[in-house]
């Protein structure tokens, strides 16, 4: 926490770790911190400052939470093997993933409707992220547009995750608009042709698109506004069945196959003149050696943190399988059940080159806005850069298998605290 310590000249990134000085020192300057990162306070708190709506779109889980437990219990089954009397001096979280430098191996994934979760949507949260220099993915589900999304994301590096419409021309209207607004990559997302059966939502009627909130990405599209006039519905007038028609072309029972791939991926590496395209969802070794064998830049290793298929195999115990079967042949990034630094650690030690973070900010934006989201990204950042000091690690290059002590799968190692 020195604020003169030698890190600072050797490293290329800002020093992470003097944000726990800035919350320790505050309550000598009349402050308090804003409020507890620890994700079960984190979850409770958004709990309370959400509506009914909000808070169980965000914490639901496909069926009986069993995936969500699964990805719990195969991060606590790795161990990490600290080393001492490393110069922790010399010491960076940076991180280059497709072309950008970028502040850690960290993102923030594509979260749909955010404006469940604050009136300003998706606006804020880009901020915060070109603000910190980590990647931000805008999903197809968002409820603010593609343009504006960019504006607020400035220079920021930034990816366009894909719900595929069955409407080709939507698809390369998406394509495009995202490109035009300097999203760097594509990443499809195939595991969610259809909502999984999430009870809670279910049983409140829970759905925003169905009750006209949340389709501003797609109300905003010239080719959606026409389908939207073929059928005679007036988006002003009629926002629920608009908001229907929006979702039901990406979702809902309709679902996309391996031959519709090789199109898209040409059809994006057009439109943007080669950019890197990645396939979200990824869980077998077959559907991995797939993405390689199609011409695909990346894969995120993803069980949709849960929410899709009850009962499926732990993301880190895919990501295990697959770094092992093609580990050397694609960039292969990770999502699903991170909650602190410890998890990233164990992530890239498995393999994986970069991870997503959803609910820790989706929470922190619920509680307060920009400002709550900045909080938890800089303390996961501040988590992670202490972690690497005291547990002897001096570039996130360095991390492998390693680091980590590794007990056998299908244990039932810990009980669930939350369901964050």
């Amino acid at each position: 926490m020195d604020t003169k310590n030698a890190n600072k000249e050797y490293r290329t990134t800002p020093e992470y770790a003097e944000y726990q000085r800035d919350n320790f020192w505050a309550s000598n300057e009349g402050k308090t911190p804003p409020f507890n990162t620890e994700p079960g306070q984190l979850e409770q708190r958004a709990k309370e400052k959400l509506s009914e709506g909000g808070w169980l779109y965000a914490s639901s889980n496909a069926g009986l939470s069993y995936t969500h437990l699964a990805n719990r219990q195969a991060f606590f089954r790795h161990k990490i093997i600290p080393r001492m009397l490393v110069d922790t001096n010399k010491r960076d979280t940076s991180h280059k993933i497709w072309g950008h430098k970028v502040s850690a191996p960290i993102g923030f994934a594509p979260v749909g409707i955010n404006k469940i979760y604050h009136p300003l949507g998706e606006l804020p949260v880009a901020k915060v992220a070109k603000e910190l220099n980590l990647p931000y993915c805008l999903s197809t589900a968002g409820s603010t547009s593609i343009e504006d999304v960019g504006k607020a994301n400035g220079e920021g590096p930034r990816f366009f995750q894909l719900y595929m419409p069955h409407d080709d021309e939507l698809t390369v209207s998406l394509l495009k608009r995202a490109y035009d607004s300097g999203f760097s990559a594509c990443i499809l997302t195939v595991d969610t042709w259809q909502l999984g059966w999430r009870h809670d939502d279910i049983n409140t009627s829970n759905y925003a698109f169905y009750h006209g909130i949340g389709a501003d990405l797609g109300l905003t599209d010239p080719v959606f506004r026409k389908r939207l006039a073929e059928d005679g519905i007036d988006p002003v007038t009629m926002p629920n069945e608009a908001g229907a028609k929006w979702i039901d072309n990406v979702w809902h029972g309709r679902a996309h196959s391996w031959e519709k791939i090789p199109w898209l991926i040409q059809t994006w590496k057009e439109i943007s003149g080669g950019a890197p395209f990645a396939i979200k969802g990824i869980q077998s070794v077959g559907d991995a050696k797939k993405c390689v064998e199609i011409g695909c830049d990346g894969i995120v290793v993803s069980n949709h943190a849960g929410r899709q298929v009850d009962g499926a195999i732990a993301s880190l115990d895919a990501l295990e399988n697959i770094v092992d079967a093609v580990g050397d042949k694609i960039y292969i990034m990770y999502d699903s059940g991170i909650r602190g630094a410890s998890d990233v650690i164990k992530a890239l030690a498995v393999g994986a080159k970069f991870v997503f973070i959803g609910r820790l900010w989706i929470y922190g934006l619920s509680i307060m806005g920009e400002h709550g989201v900045r909080h938890v990204m800089k303390g996961l950042l501040a988590d992670l850069d202490i972690a690497m000091n005291v547990a002897g690690i001096q570039s996130v290059d360095q991390i492998d298998r390693s680091w980590l002590e590794s007990h056998p799968r299908g244990q039932s190692m810990i009980a669930e605290r939350s369901k964050l």
